[in-house]
């Protein structure tokens, strides 16, 4: 199974300082900042490697973890015999084919299918 980190999620409790801090001293470049006030989502990422991302997040949203795959069937097909299924594979409206699981915890994991 060819699995990678695609995101991780953090949570924030000033979406300023946490932008600043990863844009301006770890120097991350800024990849998305959807919502306002303190319910932005903000993406950023190291320079040079668009396929690893940190989303900064509202202390109040659900942590996820954003993985990807070439074969998201097969991953599908194993994860599903140990894991909570909480969405098969679909193609989503946004442009990507996903599918998402809980683990023995409770937390949410998504996998993508890399294309």
């Amino acid at each position: 199974m060819d699995i990678t980190i695609r995101a991780s999620f953090l949570p924030y409790d000033d979406p300023g300082a946490s932008l600043a801090f990863y844009r301006d001293v770890l120097g991350f470049e800024v990849r998305g900042d959807m919502g306002r006030d303190g319910m932005r989502r903000l993406t950023v990422g190291p320079v040079g490697q668009a396929g690893t991302s940190v989303v900064l997040h509202p202390v109040a949203d659900d942590p996820e973890l954003l993985l990807a795959t070439s074969d998201l069937d097969s991953v599908f097909e194993r994860l599903q015999a140990h894991a909570e299924v909480i969405q098969e594979p679909i193609e989503q409206p946004y442009g990507i084919r996903d599918c998402a699981f809980l683990d023995p915890a409770g937390n949410m994991i998504r996998v993508q299918e890399l294309r």
